[in-house]
């Protein structure tokens, strides 16, 4: 009898888990959140503890399973449940560490995205081709070296892999055009992560500033795809430098839960209103316009 009823409950168990997958797949919205570590700390919308940390570097999965559950997606639950929607929202590590690297700036995107795009992955990551058929929404960033801009060489190279503001136009203005190629998928960048004052030259983080700035007033086009969450303001708050009392630490530029739980719910408005306004109903940075 006993044995019974332990099959008995790992059927249902199957079943609500197949039942689940399904509603998975047939989500009114897939969305996908392409991070590092800085993503990870906005998408839990809390920082981990150091025991959470340790247990991180020897199991991923193990330390998912004894943390708290991600921000993000369970604003996305509530909304649903309160909107009747089925919008689902992943994450996903990109690049991965092996093989491409844990390199996340203008030319990796540029470089897996446009220079070596099609069906197929490059160094194991997926391509555009390979992601727009999977979601609605593609979700990208960069991690916070991306501030440590150089001064410009002679002349820019889009093939290149030194951070300077001219090699990054290059990279940025190809990757638009490649986003342009899949009309149907509305992509969200996040404008660059920045660095607390201890960890940056003055002159690189002038650099940034200006980068970011082009980024917002000239490179981001109006009516397009692809939109953008000003993520650099909400670091800086006008300023050069990562808000101290939003870090990590003075001499760590992850965020700090405090301002992970403060922003990850504007990165959710944000979200929300691209997916069904096209981005009209709030700011960069994902305040309500009304």
């Amino acid at each position: 009898m006993k044995s019974r009823l332990t099959f008995l409950i790992v059927l249902l168990m199957i079943i609500a888990f197949n039942a689940c997958k399904q509603k998975e797949t047939t989500s009114d919205m897939n969305i996908i959140f392409l991070h590092h570590s800085t993503g990870e700390v906005i998408w839990k919308g809390y920082s981990n503890s150091l025991i959470i940390k340790a247990v991180r570097r020897i199991s991923t999965k193990f330390a998912d399973l004894i943390s708290k559950k991600a921000r993000l997606p369970l604003l996305f639950e509530t909304y649903n449940k309160e909107h009747n929607k089925n919008y689902l929202i992943k994450e996903l590590t990109f690049p991965k560490g092996t093989p491409y690297g844990w390199n996340n700036f203008p030319y990796d995107y540029y470089n897996i995205w446009v220079k070596n795009a099609g069906d197929e992955p490059f160094m194991e990551e997926p391509t555009l081709e390979m992601l727009t058929k999977e979601y609605h929404v593609i979700i990208f960033k960069h991690c916070f070296p991306v501030s440590n801009i150089k001064a410009d060489p002679d002349s820019a190279d889009i093939n290149s892999d030194l951070k300077t503001v001219s090699n990054y136009k290059l990279q940025y203005t190809a990757l638009r055009d490649k986003l342009h190629e899949f009309p149907d998928t509305k992509f969200i960048l996040f404008t660059g992560a920045v660095q607390v004052k201890a960890n940056i030259k003055e002159d690189e983080a002038k650099r940034a500033k200006d980068f970011f700035k082009w980024v917002i007033d000239e490179w981001d086009l109006p009516g397009d795809n692809v939109h953008l969450w000003d993520f650099y303001n909400l670091e800086t708050e006008g300023g050069l430098y990562f808000k101290d009392e939003y870090a990590a630490s003075a001499s760590d530029s992850h965020p700090n839960g405090e301002f992970a739980s403060k922003v990850v719910k504007l990165l959710f408005n944000r979200i929300i209103d691209i997916v069904e306004n096209n981005g009209t109903g709030t700011y960069l940075t994902g305040e309500d316009k009304r």
